[in-house]
């Protein structure tokens, strides 16, 4: 254990340090943090070899990250700036959301309808590739510090996304489950997944609220804030041991958590406490991603087939206009119309995992359609995060969001 424990720290200064480098050339941090992972994986040089990502351990620190990475989101909704705006992120999230599944389920229902492919496979591929994965987006976020619309727009509707993205996805595999392999799938883990980690934040948040409401010492509210994570974790934790399977998001515990807490206390106190958190969150961030990179296969970008161009194009169409549509309709700011969908691109953590249960419920009933999906879904992860970062800071920078950019 403790070798492998050398092995993640030794990855993660590299990470930095590539990082540093993808800054230099004046690209976001956490591409050189991906393509670290990606390098450093079982793939290539196998720093985090298929040992590391397996153990335990890991496993545990991982969701502890995502859980304290999910804080960063929770932060922004409050309650009063909701208000202001929650109609429109709300259109908006769906628009984008349902405008990518139909896109991406009629596409493909077109591809395999001439491919002799069963149908149902196509609504599977619109499930997975509806969500968005936060991360990239929010790590740009942090680390050029953007203001304005689109960031406004961008925070609030990770946290959205998520919830509908996983209704959709267990909705639709449900259905598929119940048709191909005699229910597979519970009926009521579509319910467990959204609510259960909202339900487990939003208590411990009311417990995190009442003990951080005092103005205390820098040390003492980071103390206190990681020992509330800590729990947070541990009850998801013990919550995924009594499922059928750990599908639980701990980001969106780490959401709840936070969003709850930051109704409670004062603004000035909000920030003391995510200033404190800063440097913590600096580090989740980059386990996080290097974690988001360390299994894709870089080999997979020389393979890709048809398939996977269909779907990176389809979704990428799909989120775009989506979220163009729900802008204008809502009458959001121009910026947002024309730039929020380039954000709205990086998918590879959700989509893997999405990709996993899918697999794993077609893999008896339906094993050529299982290989399809982990295929392509394999390489479009590759392939579609490296071009999705540079997308999401483009974004960002023809909005006229990133310091020292004109839109």
């Amino acid at each position: 254990m403790c070798f492998l424990i050398v092995r993640l720290f030794f990855a993660a200064v590299l990470a930095v340090l590539a990082g540093k480098a993808a800054a230099k050339l004046k690209l976001p941090s956490i591409l050189g943090w991906l393509i670290a992972g990606m390098v450093l994986g079982p793939h290539a040089f196998s720093v985090i070899n298929n040992t590391l990502l397996a153990s335990g351990w890991y496993q545990i620190l991982m969701h502890v990250m995502k859980c304290a990475v999910g804080l960063m989101i929770g932060r922004e909704l409050v309650w009063g700036k909701i208000v202001k705006s929650g109609k429109a992120i709300v259109i908006t999230t769906l628009t984008q959301s349902l405008g990518t599944f139909f896109a991406v389920s009629i596409t493909f229902g077109i591809v395999f309808w001439f491919s002799g492919i069963p149908l149902y496979l196509a609504v599977v591929f619109g499930g997975i590739a509806l969500a968005t994965a936060p991360a990239p987006a929010l790590s740009i976020v942090r680390e050029f510090g953007t203001r304005g619309p689109v960031t406004a727009t961008l925070i609030p509707m990770a946290a959205l996304d998520d919830i509908v993205g996983c209704i959709v996805f267990f909705t639709t595999m449900a259905l598929v489950a119940g048709q191909v392999s005699a229910g597979d799938l519970p009926p009521y883990m579509t319910a467990l997944v959204v609510c259960l980690p909202l339900l487990i934040g939003a208590g411990t948040g009311i417990v995190g609220g009442i003990i951080l409401k005092k103005d205390r010492t820098v040390r003492i509210t980071l103390t206190l804030l990681l020992a509330m994570i800590l729990l947070t974790s541990g009850v998801g934790f013990l919550c995924n041991n009594l499922l059928p399977a750990p599908v639980l998001n701990f980001m969106l515990m780490g959401m709840a958590f936070s969003a709850t807490f930051a109704n409670m206390v004062s603004e000035k106190r909000l920030e003391q406490i995510m200033d404190s958190f800063a440097p913590v969150l600096g580090i989740a961030l980059i386990l996080v991603i290097l974690n988001l990179g360390a299994p894709l296969d870089y080999h997979l970008i020389l393979g890709a087939g048809l398939f996977t161009g269909i779907y990176i194009l389809a979704r990428a169409l799909g989120k775009y206009f989506g979220a163009f549509f729900g802008a204008a309709i809502t009458k959001s700011p121009k910026t947002v119309r024309n730039y929020l969908g380039l954000t709205l691109l990086p998918h590879s953590g959700v989509s893997l995992v999405f990709a996993g249960i899918a697999v794993s419920v077609l893999s008896g009933p339906a094993p050529e359609c299982a290989t399809i999906i982990q295929g392509t879904i394999a390489a479009a992860a590759v392939i579609n995060e490296i071009i999705a970062v540079v997308a999401a800071k483009k974004g960002f920078e023809w909005s006229g969001e990133l310091p020292g950019s004109v839109h």
